[in-house]
């Protein structure tokens, strides 16, 4: 897929809008996990270094379209300063006259962080008046939000309709490329690995892969969901039970195609989710009545190892238990170290991608951690996204 680069342009003395994706996790006004910042430092780099006078945006949790305080940016101006060692000038909304005014008063290599695009409506619903009033801004577009590309939004999708120059920044250019790489002739043997809670979600990307992949494992909500479409016991697990009629499909489709399937062989299993609780193996692949599966267990851990090491591709999404907590975290510790070991081609995505390398203290050891867990899936079952789409070569 061919996109235009930040590498093919001249931004010199332009006003760049630089779509980024700063919707980091902030407590008492303090940034807990600055990745999603740090991730766009070689964009930002890249683009002043080259002269270019910087407006950046952003959105940052769900304020509905209210201007709401504990939703402001202005902590992650002030933490972008930190890491740039540079003033990071900040305006009080994204557009208006007052917008208007710091952007034009913006030298070569100066920064501007607008405020959370979100507070304005019209931004999740793709609004064109003010995608205009975006574009207004700036001389250049450049987008490095792939968590956000899977939308419409009126600054990742809408705001090209008015700007003419448009490329991609530095991370959604590494997000293409390996993603791409997993559905365009990936080395086999291709393992999927599919864990976490949200079934329906990945149901349409799995489907997209089963002619590629040679095996699939599964934990989580997901693995309970295709053992209760085997008709086997799950005691109190958490089920997606709408799923399970598709999830009976895609058990008939993958022995059609022969592929190899694993739901756990055993599970840790508790009476209930919390610090305290008493837990147990079990001895086979079913959860007795009223206990709940919280992790997979010993002999799952080895044989999903096992389908680890023999594979060349490794696409991971979700967690194999509750990992938050650490008695539950075992099995999704013990694949992470597996797949970091391995010399295979490693994705990780998902909104849980992050934290779960990080708690196994193996991220430089994975190919390539997705930013975007929606918009991640969503590649994978589609090509491509809204918003990569307007920034493709004709």
């Amino acid at each position: 897929m061919k996109i235009y680069s930040i590498r093919e342009k001249n931004y010199e003395g332009k006003k760049v809008f630089l779509r980024v994706d700063f919707n980091v996790p902030i407590k008492n006004g303090v940034i807990t996990d600055d990745t999603r910042i740090t991730s766009t430092i070689p964009t930002i780099d890249y683009l002043l270094s080259h002269r270019a006078r910087l407006i950046i945006a952003s959105h940052l949790g769900r304020p509905e379209g209210k201007v709401s305080p504990e939703f402001s940016l202005k902590p992650v101006a002030e933490r972008l300063s930190e890491i740039l060692k540079k003033e990071v000038k900040f305006a009080p909304d994204c557009i208006g006259d007052e917008v208007k005014k710091l952007v034009n008063s913006l030298k070569e290599g100066e920064i501007l962080l607008l405020e959370n695009l979100r507070f304005h409506s019209e931004e999740e619903k793709g609004d064109e008046n003010f995608a205009k009033e975006l574009a207004s801004l700036c001389d250049a577009y450049v987008n490095d939000a792939f968590g956000t590309c899977h939308r419409k939004h009126s600054s990742v999708y809408t705001i090209t309709k008015f700007v003419n120059d448009v490329a991609a920044g530095f991370l959604i250019e590494k997000e293409v490329s390996a993603l791409s790489k997993l559905l365009i002739n990936p080395e086999r043997p291709f393992l999927l690995i599919l864990g976490g809670a949200k079934v329906i979600d990945k149901i349409n990307m799995l489907k997209n892969l089963l002619d590629k992949v040679d095996t699939i494992i599964t934990g989580g909500v997901m693995a309970y969901t295709f053992i209760k479409a085997k008709n086997w016991e799950v005691g109190d697990s958490k089920v997606e039970e709408e799923a399970i009629p598709v999830a009976k499909e895609i058990i008939k489709e993958i022995n059609k195609r022969h592929l190899e399937f694993h739901t756990p062989l055993d599970h840790i299993i508790a009476q209930k989710i919390s610090e305290d609780a008493t837990f147990i193996a079990t001895e086979r692949g079913t959860v007795p009545h009223g206990w709940i599966g919280v992790d997979i267990g010993p002999q799952a851990i080895e044989e999903y190892i096992d389908c680890i090491n023999r594979a060349k591709t490794i696409f991971w999404n979700g967690p194999m238990g509750i990992y938050e907590i650490e008695k539950f975290a075992k099995g999704t510790i013990e694949i992470a170290k597996a797949i970091a070991k391995t010399n295979a081609f490693s994705v990780i995505g998902g909104g849980d991608s992050v934290a779960i390398v990080q708690k196994a203290g193996v991220a430089d050891k994975i190919s390539h951690i997705c930013t975007g867990g929606g918009a991640s899936l969503e590649f994978l079952e589609k090509g491509s996204l809204p918003g990569i789409d307007v920034l493709k070569k004709e």
